[in-house]
């Protein structure tokens, strides 16, 4: 019987060389994608533009999917090789019309980043009545997969990522009431449960699609600093989440792991690198220590 791994007991390191520290542009060095073709969901925005950055630097043909094409296209200005189309997550019929104007191309696709997605928002539906976290973080890009498959099939070592989060822990995927028709709703629980969706999906579709070439991976992204995901988040929230005590100092645990960042990110300053997050962290502490409950910082959170 295949062994499970779980809450990732039976993870081990992969010994990639890379570490908290390394960068888009350190990962990427030495790897030939000049002429491939990606397609990164938030590609506009936060962790997205950041992937879409160091693809489009090393040769690839970035497709960008967005919602709002302006915003975007004002996001991605100054990066070549870009190409910014309309997609709606959770609109299914937005999703088909993209799918199908990309197959139409009759293009390679070597890589699908499924990137994008909303966290820790109030209760709020499709169009379908689909609880939004699920529908946008899981839904979408389920269809999104599926309807780009034989594109993905025709492309010696395609490979598809899908962003999931250490937040998977918060909640399995509990089917009998998904979308929290009888349920109460929990925002935290609500983002677990469309995380583990990512996982559960990627290690299926791994399986189905490698006997065509074809991998998939799902990761959890790490501390994000500059994204705007946590922009529905209070102060009461981030008691709950074990950053501050209730009397608003830092936690115990979030202040050592502060303070840890600051140190690799000092380290990795003097390397040339990521020396722009460092005010960002002094800020996110100063912030916390000063017990701000309406600071615009609030939005500098944990994916």
């Amino acid at each position: 019987m295949e062994q499970n791994n779980f809450n990732g007991a039976l993870q081990k390191p992969v010994g990639s060389g890379f570490n908290a520290a390394s960068t888009t542009s350190d990962v990427i060095k030495g790897v030939d994608i000049n002429g491939k073709i990606a397609i990164v969901t938030g590609g506009d925005g936060g962790l997205g533009l950041e992937i879409t950055k160091t693809l489009s630097k090393a040769g690839a043909i970035v497709i960008v999917p967005a919602r709002d094409i302006e915003k975007a296209k004002l996001n991605l200005q100054g990066i070549a090789n870009v190409e910014v189309e309309p997609m709606n997550l959770t609109e299914p019929a937005s999703i088909t019309s993209f799918a199908e104007k990309f197959l139409a191309s009759d293009r390679q696709l070597h890589m699908l980043i499924n990137n994008a997605g909303i966290m820790w928002t109030p209760l709020q539906r499709d169009n379908r009545g689909y609880e939004a976290q699920f529908s946008t973080n899981h839904l979408g890009h389920f269809q999104l997969t599926a309807k780009l498959w034989e594109a993905l099939k025709k492309t010696e070592g395609a490979r598809i990522v899908t962003v999931s989060s250490s937040a998977h822990h918060y909640s399995p995927v509990l089917f009998d009431d998904v979308n929290y028709h009888t349920r109460e709703y929990n925002k935290f629980e609500a983002y677990g449960q469309s995380k583990t969706a990512n996982v559960l999906f990627t290690v299926e579709f791994d399986k189905k699609a490698r006997p065509f070439g074809v991998r998939a991976y799902s990761l959890h992204p790490g501390l994000i600093l500059d994204a705007n995901l946590g922009r529905h988040l209070t102060f009461e929230d981030f008691i709950t989440l074990g950053a501050v005590n209730a009397n608003g100092t830092p936690n115990e645990e979030a202040q050592a792991a502060m303070q840890k960042m600051s140190k690799t990110k000092r380290a990795r300053r003097r390397h040339n690198s990521m020396g722009r997050n460092k005010s960002a962290i002094a800020k996110y502490r100063r912030c916390l220590s000063a017990r701000c409950r309406s600071c615009q910082l609030q939005s500098r959170c944990l994916r």
